[in-house]
């Protein structure tokens, strides 16, 4: 079974939760253009000044997606 990581954009500032809420959107949009076989994304709010916005890749996916959509970090999702 391939490993899934868990794909990651920081963004700070007191709009951060509404960008992220907003990025996970065009996530979305990407995956269906890409016909990609992905179905985890989302937004953490961290605090009032930092939110996250994620996708869930496997190992087959991850450098195509990486490479792409330039995330700012990465981490095994469990």
């Amino acid at each position: 079974m391939s490993r899934q990581i868990k794909l990651i954009w920081d963004f700070r500032g007191e709009a951060s939760a509404k960008t992220a809420e907003h990025h996970e959107i065009h996530l979305k949009e990407f995956i269906a253009t890409e016909k990609l076989p992905i179905n985890i994304t989302g937004y953490e709010i961290k605090n009032e000044l930092h939110a996250i916005a994620f996708m869930v890749v496997t190992d087959d996916t991850m450098i195509q997606v990486r490479d792409v959509l330039k995330p700012h970090r990465g981490e095994l999702y469990e």
